[in-house]
Formats: C-alpha cells, sequence, structure tokens
C-alpha cells in the first residue's frame, strides 16, 4: 500500500515530470495526463450495503492493488495508468470472500485504451470478469478464465462516464451498461458461488491503458 506521504505527494511528481520531459523536448500522450469531466455524485442505497467509495479520502486503505504503482486515488477518484505495452494488466482488489448474492455498481471513464470492467466472486486469481470495452468493440462481455460466458454491444466512448452494475444471483449473473440489461447468463458449471471484487488495468492489443473509476458500491442482494 502506498503511505499517506507518498499519496499527498504523487499528483506534484506526476506534474513535475510532465515539465520535465516538455522541457526536454520529448512526445508525450497528452490523453494521459488528460482530466476527465467531473464523475456522477455517489448514490449509496439506503439499506444492504456492503462496501462503498466515492475515493473522495485520497486513500486506498480498503484496497489492495497487485502492482501499487498503477494505482493511484487522483481528485476524488481511483486511476489506473499502465505503460505502453501490449497485453500489460493490473487488478486491484477489494471486499470479502464470503460475499454471495451481490450487486456491484460503479462508475468508469477510459481515458486511453479500451478495456475496463470489474470481476465478482473473485477467489484466488480467478473470477467472473466482465469488460467493458470500447474503440472498435463497442461491447461488453463477460468471461470465466478462458471460457466466453457472454457478448452484447454496449456504446461506451473513451472520455465519457459509464455506469457498470454486475448481479450475481446463486449461479445467474445480470450486466447492466447505463441502466440497460445487456447480459443474463447462468454458469452451469456453478463453479464460483462467493468470492471477494476487483477492478481491472489492462492495455490489451492496442497497447494503452489510464482508466478512472468511481462511486463503487456493492449491495446484498435479497
Amino acid at each position: 500500500m502506498f503511505v499517506s506521504a507518498m499519496r499527498t505527494n504523487q499528483p506534484r511528481m506526476a506534474f513535475l515530470a510532465v515539465v520535465a520531459l516538455l522541457s526536454l523536448g520529448a512526445s508525450i500522450d497528452e490523453t494521459r495526463y488528460a482530466m476527465p469531466s467531473s464523475p456522477p455524485r455517489l448514490q449509496r442505497p439506503a439499506e444492504g450495503v456492503l462496501f462503498a467509495d466515492d475515493f473522495s479520502s485520497g486513500l486506498l486503505k480498503r484496497w489492495d492493488p497487485d502492482k501499487e504503482s498503477v494505482w493511484t486515488a487522483w481528485r476524488g477518484m481511483l486511476r489506473a495508468d499502465l505503460p505502453d505495452q501490449k497485453q500489460v494488466r493490473s487488478l486491484i482488489h477489494t471486499g470479502d470472500t464470503s460475499w454471495t448474492d451481490i450487486a456491484v455498481d460503479l462508475d468508469v471513464c477510459m481515458m486511453r485504451g479500451v478495456d475496463k470492467g470489474v470481476v465478482v466472486r473473485v477467489r484466488g486469481e480467478a473470477g467472473m470478469g466482465v469488460d467493458l470495452r470500447g474503440g472498435s468493440y463497442q461491447d461488453v462481455v463477460m468471461y470465466q478464465r478462458e471460457w466466453p460466458m457472454g457478448r452484447a454491444a454496449a456504446t461506451n466512448a473513451n472520455g465519457t462516464w459509464n455506469h457498470l452494475r454486475v448481479e450475481a444471483r446463486g449461479h445467474r449473473y445480470k450486466v447492466f451498461v447505463n441502466g440497460d440489461l445487456r447480459l443474463d447468463r447462468v454458469d452451469g458449471r456453478s463453479a464460483r458461488p462467493s468470492g471477494s471484487i476487483a477492478l481491472p488495468a489492462y492495455t490489451g492489443g492496442v497497447g494503452k491503458c489510464t482508466v478512472y473509476y468511481d462511486n463503487v458500491v456493492v449491495t446484498k442482494l435479497d
């Protein structure tokens, strides 16, 4: 985990790094440092909340990143930035492996790259993944390890905030994008009865990833 002092200095350090590159005449991708529009406000349900974070504290105390250098709390948002290389990935975890029937709501804004989403029912290195893909894909896909669980069209332009909701009830999974139901699938293998959650950063084939998350809420389903 980052210590508080490191988190406090990170925005300044990043800014100074950009200034240094510009002074040397280096070529940089300006979208990497571009700020997204203001995210929606946190909508906290009246009851059943297991977890909620709008990152307003500037800390990631309840999160466990596999690569600390990738993830930062940045101006009230969670920011992930990966090197410009193909097929590089990172995950940041939170929650309890005893969670069973839950809904996960989050807002996400991709600035560079294609892939973003959430993984539910995480145990060890496996879980049920939902990938909201931008670029030329404009779809949402669900998968369990290498097994595809479904795909549907879903418009999600870079530089815009999109709301993703995933419901896991028993062995049935529903995926909503911006309020519209896009996927409704049953896991015939009954492989994942419970687990925590994780947010991904992934460069994929385009070799880029700068993504912002906000307003992560986990609620218990009846």
